[in-house]
C-alpha cells in the first residue's frame, strides 16, 4: 500500500471510500455525516466497534479517546473490515493529542498491522484490494499540523509496521519449511536488501566457539544449528546495542516431551528470532545514528538416539557447567550461549534478549503482555514505557535472591529448572543472569514474549497467529536513545 499526506480537506479528496473515526463517543462531530444512519444502525462508537455503510462508502470506527494507541487499533479494525470489498483507495483524516503527529504514525501502522493475512498455504486466497490511502491533515480538534514533520511519521510508521509483517510472516511458517538453515538465508537476504552485515555461525563454528549448550539442545535434530549475527553500523553511533533472540524453529521438548496438544503452535519459538530480523530491518531502513547488532540462536529441538537427556551435564561458553533436568527448558541453553558470544563480539551499552521462553509469564501476566527482568530497575521502565508507547503491552517482574537459591545444582554449577513450580518466568531470568558478565549486569534486560508472540485469536491491532511482538518495542526504544543525551 503507498501513503499519501495532503492539506486538502476530506471532502476535496476523491477516494473510493472514506475511513471515519468517532471519538468519545461524539456522533455530533464534525467529522460525522451520518447520524440518523447510524443511530438506526445502533453504532455506539466504543472503542473498535464498526460501522461499515456500503451505500454510503463510509467506514466509522470508534475511538475511546484521541491517542495513538487507541487509533492503531481502530485503523487496524477499519482495514480488516474493508480490504477484501473492493476498493483501491481510502481517505482519512487526522487524529491526534492536541497536534503531536506521533498519532499518524500509529494510524498508519494500524492500517498496515490491519491489512496483514499468512494464506500461503491455502488453495484460495483473499485479496486485499486497497492500493493506496490518503491522511487529510484537517485535524480532529483542528489543530494545526506540520505536513514535514507529519510525513516523516507515516513514512516510520509503514517501515516499522512492513518490519512487524516480515516477522509475522517467518513466526507464522511451518517448521518443515522454517528450519536454522532457512532462518539463515532469511537473514542474509534482509541483510543484503538493506545493508546489513551478516555473519552465520556454523557447526564448526559453534565448536570451536565452545557453545556446548546451544550444540546439545540440536543434537537431535536432522537440522543442523545457526548462530546468525546481523549489524547495523552507522558512522559516529551514539552508543551501541546488542539484542539476542531466541530462534527455536521447532520445540518438541526433547527427550522430556511435550503433551501433544502442547507442541501445537511450537513454530512460535522462533518469535525472539524472527523479531531481530524484523528490528535489524526496521532500524537499517529508519537509518537511525545507533549502533545495532543482532544474534539469533537458531535450532531445533527434537527426540532420537542422539538427544541431550535430563541428568546430562553442559559446559556453557563461559566455562559454567549447567544440569539439566528438563530438556524442555532448552532456550535458555541457547541464549546462555548466544549471550556469552554477544557480549564477547560486542561491549554494548544496552543488551536485551527476546524470547518465548517460558508459560509461567503467560500464567503470570496473560497472553498479551512481555515479561520485563533484569538488574536495572531503571533500565526496566526504560523498556516498559517505550514499550507501551509503541502499542505493545509490558510490565516490569523483579528478580528477588530468594527465587535464584532454587537454581542450585548438587553437582553442577547451576540447573536449568527450578526446584519450584513456582515464579518459573523469574528463575529463567535469573538463570540467564548468570551468563551476563559484570561490564554488562546493569545493562541488560530479559524480554520474555511468549504471551504476545503468538495468540490463536485476533486481538487489537493483532491478527490470529503470530503478532511480531518485540520488534515495535525495540525499535521505539532505540529510536529514543536517539533523542538522549546521556546514557545509563
Amino acid at each position: 500500500m503507498n501513503f499519501e499526506i495532503t492539506i486538502a480537506k476530506t471532502d476535496e479528496i476523491k477516494a473510493d471510500i472514506e475511513v471515519i473515526f468517532v471519538a468519545n463517543e461524539d456522533l455530533n462531530h464534525r467529522f460525522v455525516k451520518d447520524k440518523k444512519l447510524l443511530k438506526k444502525a445502533g453504532f455506539k462508537a466504543s472503542q473498535d466497534e464498526v460501522c461499515y455503510l456500503v451505500e454510503k462508502d463510509r467506514v466509522y470506527v470508534g475511538l475511546k479517546a484521541v491517542e495513538g494507541k487507541y487509533v492503531r487499533r481502530a485503523s487496524a479494525k477499519a482495514i480488516s473490515a474493508i480490504k477484501d470489498k473492493g476498493y483501491k483507495s481510502i481517505k482519512v483524516a487526522s487524529y491526534t493529542n492536541k497536534g503531536c503527529t506521533y498519532a499518524i504514525r500509529a494510524m498508519v501502522e494500524g492500517f498496515v498491522l490491519g491489512s496483514y493475512s499468512f494464506e500461503k498455504y491455502k488453495s484460495k486466497k483473499s485479496k486485499n484490494h486497497i492500493k493506496k490511502i490518503i491522511i487529510s491533515l484537517d485535524e480532529y480538534s483542528e489543530a494545526s499540523l506540520d505536513i514535514k514533520s507529519a510525513s516523516l511519521q507515516m513514512h516510520k510508521g509503514q517501515i516499522i509496521a512492513e518490519a512487524t509483517n516480515l516477522t509475522r510472516d517467518i513466526v507464522n511458517t511451518p517448521p518443515d519449511d522454517c528450519y536454522p538453515k532457512v532462518m539463515a538465508k532469511i537473514a542474509k537476504d534482509v541483510a543484503k536488501s538493506n545493508n546489513l552485515e551478516c555473519n552465520i555461525l556454523k557447526v564448526s563454528d559453534l565448536k570451536a566457539q565452545k557453545m556446548n549448550a546451544l550444540l546439545s539442545v540440536a543434537r537431535a535434530s536432522r537440522h543442523k544449528p545457526r548462530v546468525i549475527h546481523l549489524a547495523h553500523k552507522p558512522k559516529d553511533p551514539i552508543c551501541k546495542v546488542s539484542i539476542i533472540g531466541k530462534g527455536l524453529t521447532y520445540d518438541s521438548g526433547g527427550l522430556s516431551l511435550k503433551p501433544s496438544d502442547f507442541m501445537v503452535t511450537m513454530k512460535s519459538d522462533k518469535s525472539g528470532g524472527s523479531a531481530v530480523i524484523g528490528i535489524l530491518q526496521a532500524i537499517a531502513q529508519l537509518n537511525l545514528p545507533i549502533e545495532v547488532h543482532g544474534f539469533i540462536g537458531a535450532v531445533e529441538n527434537m527426540i532420537g538416539g542422539d538427544a541431550y537427556k535430563p541428568d546430562d551435564v553442559l559446559k556453557a561458553k563461559n566455562g559454567k557447567t549447567i544440569e539439566v533436568r528438563n530438556t524442555d527448558a532448552e532456550g535458555r541453553l541457547v541464549l546462555a550461549d548466544v549471550l556469552c558470544y554477544a557480549q564477547e563480539q560486542l561491549k554494548a551499552d544496552y543488551i536485551f534478549d527476546l524470547a518465548t521462553l517460558t508459560g509461567a509469564c503467560v500464567v503470570g501476566v496473560g497472553a498479551y503482555t512481555s515479561g520485563v527482568m533484569g538488574e536495572s530497575q531503571k533500565l526496566k521502565e526504560m523498556v516498559v514505557r517505550e514499550a507501551n508507547y509503541s502499542g505493545e503491552l509490558a510490565t516490569a517482574l523483579d528478580f528477588n535472591d530468594y527465587l535464584a537459591k532454587t537454581l542450585k545444582s548438587d553437582i553442577a554449577d547451576i540447573c536449568n529448572i527450578s526446584n519450584t513450580r513456582y515464579g518459573g518466568a523469574l528463575t529463567a531470568g535469573l538463570f540467564l543472569s548468570e551468563f551476563i558478565d559484570e561490564h554488562h549486569k546493569d545493562k541488560w534486560a530479559h524480554i520474555d514474549i511468549a504471551g504476545p508472540a503468538f495468540v490463536e485469536h485476533a486481538w487489537g491491532e493483532n491478527p490470529s497467529g503470530a503478532s511480531g511482538a518485540g520488534v515495535r518495542m525495540m525499535v521505539k526504544f532505540i529510536e529514543k536513545l536517539t533523542m538522549k543525551s546521556k546514557h545509563i
